[in-house]
């Protein structure tokens, strides 16, 4: 088991590139989520405690974590909390380290322009539903039946009929 955690806060420094020993990418930050409250007596807005995570952002969304996230940015993340303790020669401490699942700019201060990453072009085999003459943009062939093409009434593009398991005329 472990805890799921879900974050609102800065990055206090540039993002750290490592990498695991079998070469998979890692974006390492830290993020500070503080607290700010509304003091009544003053009537304005006082900032309270502020705690800090070690966050370590594996693979492909580390890669694009490096390329999107800078310094001062405020992020959404949710992830996996993991507090441990540590020592060294002159002193003791505990640090909550967080590895991340999602992450993304807070939209609430600003604007952020999203890029999908292309996927890479994989073969594609002949399957039984192609070898029949349906296509693959025929989404409601049966595989192993027969297509039938109606013409349009202006003599355009021929498209398939759709086909039911039944051998009707309509999907349903």
């Amino acid at each position: 088991m472990s805890d799921h955690i879900t974050l609102v806060g800065n990055i206090t420094g540039e993002l750290d590139q490592r990498a695991t020993r079998g070469g998979e990418t890692i974006a390492a930050f830290r993020l500070a989520v503080g607290e700010r409250k509304l003091d009544r007596e003053r009537g304005e807005w006082v900032d309270g405690h502020t705690n800090f995570y070690n966050v370590s952002v594996f693979g492909d969304l580390g890669a694009h974590a490096l390329t999107s996230l800078r310094k001062g940015q405020r992020v959404i993340l949710t992830g996996r909390l993991r507090v441990r303790e540590w020592e060294n020669e002159t002193k003791r401490g505990v640090s909550a380290d967080v590895v991340v699942d999602a992450i993304g700019h807070d939209l609430r201060w600003g604007t952020s322009q999203f890029t999908r990453t292309p996927r890479p072009q994989a073969a594609v085999e002949p399957s039984a539903h192609t070898a029949t003459g349906a296509t693959d943009a025929d989404g409601w062939a049966v595989p192993g039946a027969e297509v039938e093409s109606t013409p349009s009434d202006a003599g355009e593009s021929r498209q398939p009929a759709l086909v039911s398991a039944e051998g009707g005329a309509g999907p349903f």
